[in-house]
């Protein structure tokens, strides 16, 4: 029986230097090129408002106990000492 996706496929023709950039892109975040196309227009999407259902977001593997991580501080610049 064969699985049901709701996954649609396409032919996408990019210039040699942008499958390049792409290329390189996707192995510096560990992804394939489709997983990587596929992020790019999801947070397009997302921050164009256009994306009406967001996916829950992984687990981060840094959490020991499988939820996301809090914000690094460096994210959240500490207020300056009032004098």
């Amino acid at each position: 029986m064969a699985r049901e996706t709701n996954t649609r496929s396409f032919v996408l023709r990019v210039d040699a230097a942008t499958m390049e950039a792409l290329e390189a892109w996707a192995e510096d975040e560990f992804r394939s090129i489709n997983g990587q196309l596929q992020w790019i227009i999801a947070d397009a999407l997302r921050r164009s408002g256009r994306l009406k259902k967001c996916r829950p977001q992984a687990a981060r593997a840094d959490a020991p106990d499988g939820k996301p991580a809090t914000p690094a501080a460096s994210n959240n610049p500490a207020k300056e000492p009032e004098s």
